[in-house]
């Protein structure tokens, strides 16, 4: 029964069948043809799985998001970005990882990051001699930091799903946000220097002072956010509405560049958006609960725990299980399919559970961009990009990223550091 009801989801995978629909479907069928139970506990489950206080911080920093992009901080964080590290041997393509680290950090989504930065930097980068498959690949992965570094979608769904701490998990992705980004700006000057690009003039300190002041608006976002949390002021959820409220003060008001009519369009972009994001996790919850009351993740639990409790051979072979599933879901059904059984063999391992969460948040971000199903491969169609350059420009990005991803995996100081100076018992 387990490899009909395994075969039958990777077959709707396969025909491009909505993500939500090919978890929904195949638990609606088993449950009506192999058990006396009703097929409206399906719905309940669904509900049940969205009504969290914690999940109602995502509506609230994907509008945040969305009003940032559009009221044009896009184009002050690539003016930012470009006096500190254009001058730079790969100046422009180190400009494009840290336009995308700055834009991470305010907009919490991967494929806002790869299409707002893309379009502003994909013609500069052309221009200046760069393989298209390089900038493709280097757009993607860097944007792919939008649910690493704080404000994480991701992370306030496993915070929700576990239990974690979703502060601390913010703190801990500072840290594997820059070191990720760190492996990236290094892979920028080596190929620039290996393909003999040039400088492009130097620095200024008029300029740096000039763009700094022009996007600090933006930039406060994320201390305004951590820092109103780990003050007590709010908490996440919370510190998503009054990001909102900020968001939509300095687009409109200072910057004056998003109008009545673009609040409008916003909003709908954003209402569309979450609903794509919380239908997906409702039905990931209902395919979760099926698993566990079939017996489901029962036998993977016993089939991962013959592998012991040595920390290092555990998180080899959670990278891989959430390696595969990258290939094939988005990063929230990730964490409800599989994190309930993952976070209990990872826990009989010592491992700590705010390392973990960090683990798959970046596997997750490798995810985003591995062929055949990688959302960003299909995103940068938004910035003139085939599939197939897409997948081409991809794959050496990947292997940079998975050298990222051991580094955070086997070095926890990495991501646990900065947590354990304010909340006690990380490590």
């Amino acid at each position: 029964m387990y490899a009909t009801f395994a075969t039958s989801i990777i077959g709707l995978l396969i025909a491009r069948i909505p993500i939500f629909l090919a978890l929904s479907i195949p638990v609606l069928i088993f449950i009506a043809f192999t058990t006396p139970a009703p097929s409206v506990l399906v719905i309940q489950r669904m509900f049940s799985g969205i009504d969290q206080f914690p999940l109602m911080a995502i509506p609230f920093f994907i509008l945040a998001g969305n009003l940032m992009s559009t009221g044009g901080l896009s184009k002050r964080m690539i003016r930012l970005a470009i006096s500190l590290v254009g001058p730079l041997h790969g100046g422009l393509a180190m400009t494009a990882t840290t336009g995308s680290m700055f834009f991470s950090a305010i907009s919490g989504s991967s494929p806002a990051t790869v299409v707002s930065i893309g379009k502003l930097i994909m013609p500069a980068m052309d221009e200046a001699g760069y393989k298209r498959s390089f900038s493709v690949g280097l757009l993607m992965s860097a944007g792919s930091l939008g649910i690493v570094i704080p404000p994480s979608i991701f992370m306030i769904v496993y915070g929700a799903v576990t239990g974690v701490s979703i502060g601390a998990l913010f703190l801990a992705g500072i840290g594997a946000g820059l070191v990720y980004g760190v492996t990236l700006l290094i892979t920028c000057w080596v190929y620039s220097r290996w393909a003999g690009l040039p400088t492009s003039g130097r620095w200024s300190g008029r300029e740096i002072w000039e763009s700094t002041c022009g996007s600090a608006w933006g930039i406060a976002i994320p201390f305004i956010v951590l820092g109103g949390i780990y003050g007590g002021i709010f908490t996440p959820t919370e510190a998503a509405a009054v990001t909102v409220g900020y968001a939509a003060f300095v687009t409109m008001v200072i910057y004056r560049e998003l109008s009545v009519r673009d609040l409008i369009d916003v909003l709908v972009s954003s209402a569309v958006t979450t609903a794509q994001v919380m239908i997906i996790v409702a039905a990931a919850s209902a395919f979760a609960w099926y698993l566990t009351t079939s017996g489901f993740s029962t036998a993977v639990f016993q089939m991962m725990a013959g592998i012991g409790d040595d920390p290092i051979k555990v998180l080899m072979v959670i990278n891989v299980v959430i390696l595969i599933a990258g290939m094939f879901l988005d990063p929230n059904s990730i964490i409800i399919i599989l994190v309930p059984f993952l976070f209990t063999v990872a826990m009989a391992a010592g491992i700590d559970p705010v390392h973990l969460g960090v683990v798959l948040c970046v596997n997750a971000a490798v995810g985003m961009f591995t062929p055949p199903f990688g959302l960003n491969l299909f995103v940068a169609g938004a910035i003139g990009v085939s599939y197939r350059d897409a997948v081409v420009g991809a794959l050496p990005f990947i292997i940079i990223a998975l050298l990222a991803l051991l580094l955070i995996t086997y070095v926890p100081s990495v991501s646990l550091w900065l947590p354990s100076q304010v909340y006690d018992g990380i490590g």
